[in-house]
């Protein structure tokens, strides 16, 4: 760890990120470095800024949307079909370490700003790139968002109940996923620069990133020909790993091994089930789960969620509540974790964003973070750091 006259710094202090991306995928990947400490420079187009600027909800005129995502950042606004802020932003690549950009592959080298432009004249930047299908395949041109890849990725098809159309997973997972590779990209390039002192450019499809989540489901089905569907809350391959109806609501029980299937049937009160030929193994419960989940369920009717819940943590089975946004904000585990911040707005008021999920021992966590820019709030600041003028 850093530390700085004895304080800890943060793990990416002192690295500078030049950020055109807007929506999501690029804003999340860097937003995922500034809670690392990284200065973030969102450069926005004059006027209208970033996308989700405009996505509600709203509160006092300010999109909720682009807080969550674009807290601890600074704003400047370019147009950079214009010489004179191309100019600025060419000064702004001079001391950066990173560029970062979510356009459709050919953008950057419309603009004249393409890899092989940047590399021969800022050989120590690292550009990272994240697209719907990335820089190389028949339709890398293609425009995508998220519903796109989610849809051609597969986890669509895997997603929801039998028998039922096809669900979009709740948040727009292929976004995120995209950004989480393109800050774990960067991150590595970084450490590579650091040893031989020249930049990279770090490729990111979204689609390539569903691929990669889709855990053995390609495995699998390579090698049966056995194609996946949707489980509703089941597991493919464990049981009983699901939710369960108890007497006032249901409650998620994963019993991923014999010995916690065998601690579950005491918690239970249902012991019987241990020594169920049909229950024995894992590989049986998977054979039988509908007659494992109709006993299970014919148990758990005694009893509430709560009881049960304290019968099962008591045995140290996997077990929770299915959580909806408040309760989960208010889960104590959450708050001492830090993981819901608080951030004073000068136009939105208090609003509350989620914390940095990357906790590093011996360093304090902040317990509020910068409120997401204005859009070119930062300019004059900007300038007089980078370009030697204030206006």
């Amino acid at each position: 760890m850093n530390l700085a006259g004895g304080t800890p710094v943060p793990l990416l202090a002192g690295v500078t990120i030049i950020d055109l991306s807007r929506v999501l995928a690029g804003p999340f990947a860097t937003m995922t470095l500034a809670n690392l400490g990284a200065r973030v420079i969102k450069v926005e187009m004059p006027g209208s800024g970033d996308d989700a600027r405009a996505f509600g909800p709203f509160h006092n005129g300010k999109s909720l949307y682009f807080s969550a995502i674009n807290c601890n950042k600074e704003s400047i606004a370019l147009n950079l079909k214009q010489p004179a802020d191309r100019a600025i932003f060419e000064q702004l690549l001079e001391k950066a370490d990173m560029l970062v950009e979510n356009f459709r592959p050919g953008t950057m080298e419309k603009l004249g700003y393409g890899w092989d432009m940047l590399h021969g004249r800022f050989p120590h930047l690292i550009y990272g790139a994240a697209s719907g299908f990335g820089d190389s395949g028949p339709i890398s041109k293609r425009a995508a968002y998220d519903m796109v890849v989610q849809g051609m990725g597969g986890i669509m098809s895997m997603t929801g109940y039998p028998g039922r159309p096809p669900a979009r997973v709740g948040i727009s997972i292929g976004d995120i996923t995209a950004g989480l590779y393109l800050a774990i990209g960067l991150n590595a390039a970084l450490f590579q620069r650091a040893s031989t002192g020249v930049g990279c450019k770090i490729d990111i499809a979204m689609l390539d990133c569903q691929v990669a989540i889709m855990e053995d489901a390609v495995t699998a089905y390579a090698k049966t020909g056995e194609v996946p569907g949707p489980l509703g809350t089941r597991h493919p391959d464990i049981t009983p790993f699901q939710s369960f109806a108890a007497a006032d609501g249901n409650v998620i029980i994963a019993a991923g091994n014999d010995h916690l299937f065998g601690l579950m049937t005491e918690a239970l009160e249902r012991p019987d089930l241990a020594a169920d030929p049909r229950f024995t193994t894992n590989e049986r419960r998977h054979e039988n789960v509908d007659a494992l989940e109709k006993e299970m369920e014919k148990a758990l009717a005694a009893k509430p969620v709560a009881a049960w819940l304290d019968a099962l943590n008591a045995k140290g089975v996997p077990c929770t509540p299915i959580n909806d946004i408040p309760h989960m904000m208010a889960e104590p585990q959450v708050a001492a974790r830090n993981m819901i911040v608080t951030v004073q707005d000068p136009v939105a008021g208090e609003i509350k964003v989620a914390g940095n999920p990357v906790k590093v021992i011996g360093m304090p966590e902040p317990r509020t973070s910068r409120p997401p820019p204005e859009l070119d709030a930062d300019r004059a600041a900007i300038l007089a750091e980078f370009v030697g003028k204030s206006v």
